[in-house]
Formats: C-alpha cells, sequence, structure tokens
C-alpha cells in the first residue's frame, strides 16, 4: 500500500461514499470490499468508542492492515440517550432507514424536549498506536420527514443552527458540518 492510501473499515457504502467525499482527495480510502474483507464484523461494544475499535482491530489482526474504523450513534434525549450503539438496528435487526425513522417518530409522537445529538468515534491503528478521535452534532428531532437526500436518520434530524434537515441540505454542507466530518477532521490533522 503506499502512504496515500487509507483503509476504511466499513462495508457500509454509504459510509464509504460521505467518508471518500469529506476526505477529498487527500488519501485514497479503500474500504472492507477492497482488502478482499467480506465479513459483517460484529459490533458487540457498549458504546461507539468499542464498537469502531473492535473494527479496526479486526482489520489490523486478520488483515495486518494499517486502518481506521467509525462508529456512530443518535443519541436522543427524552428517549435516554438510545438509540445509542442501536441507531442503525433499533427497529431491529434486519431493519431499514424507513423502519428506524418510522420508530423514531413513533416514540416522540407527544415529546416536548426533541433535543438530540449525533456522535461519530473514529479508530486510528497504525502499527501498535491506537488513538480515537470525536465529532459531535446537536440538534433536534423533527415531527416529520423532510426532505429525500442523505441516509439513516437524515431526514429526521435538524442540525443546531438549521430549520432544515440533514436530508434537504446538500451534500457537500452536510459533509462540512457533520459529526463524521468533525471527527476525520481531527483524525487529519493528526496524520
Amino acid at each position: 500500500m503506499t502512504p496515500d492510501t487509507l483503509v476504511f473499515a466499513s462495508a457500509n457504502p454509504n459510509k464509504l461514499r460521505e467518508m471518500r467525499e469529506i476526505i477529498g482527495d487527500r488519501y485514497r480510502i479503500l474500504g472492507l470490499a477492497d482488502i478482499g474483507c467480506h465479513i459483517d464484523i460484529p459490533e458487540t461494544g457498549a458504546t461507539c468508542r468499542e464498537n469502531a475499535l473492535i473494527k479496526a482491530r479486526f482489520v489490523k489482526e486478520h488483515y495486518g492492515l494499517d486502518c481506521f474504523a467509525d462508529d456512530s450513534g443518535l443519541e436522543i434525549a427524552a428517549l435516554g440517550g438510545q438509540p445509542g450503539v442501536r441507531t442503525a438496528r433499533f427497529a431491529g435487526p434486519e431493519c431499514s432507514d424507513d423502519d428506524n425513522m418510522a420508530l423514531t417518530l413513533r416514540l416522540m409522537k407527544d415529546v416536548t424536549d426533541r433535543s438530540a445529538r449525533f456522535i461519530t468515534v473514529i479508530a486510528l491503528i497504525r502499527g501498535e498506536e491506537e488513538m480515537t478521535f470525536e465529532g459531535e452534532m446537536r440538534g433536534t428531532i423533527a415531527t416529520e420527514r423532510r426532505g429525500t437526500g442523505g441516509f439513516g436518520y437524515d431526514q429526521i434530524f435538524l442540525p443546531e443552527g438549521y430549520d432544515l434537515t440533514y436530508a434537504q441540505i446538500s451534500e457537500e454542507e452536510k459533509n462540512a458540518i457533520s459529526h463524521r466530518h468533525r471527527a476525520v477532521a481531527q483524525l487529519l490533522a493528526y496524520l
């Protein structure tokens, strides 16, 4: 591997695309499929930090490659911090983004405190060194789906300072303000 290549321990095509857009041409980003990894790495940690480290360590141990991994979560105050590490599986093991948003809106139907935050933790392993970087975006949960862009909970998350959901702003604008961007900025500054 050339020094300008980084392995991103993700098989999620949306995350991979978003990571490539955020990082731009500074590094060539390879996903799990690019290194021949077709295993669904179990995310058994109790926190986003633990899950990011599990994924990065898996790639390092099984493929011998320096890499980085992320885990993101949506924490909603009125739901006691849920869905948290279960963000992608909030409505069940085989659920879709639509299922997750529908469940969230149902649970939030009569709730007035709609404050929430997205967090991303990135774990980087280079040689024997392990580092983590965290990004956060505070906001609120909308009362209904708005917009058609994005993925995950983008249609119901209003980032702080915006009257539009993540799904209503351009990919470029979202990538410039998102929790993932903030964590990646720390990663790139470190690199």
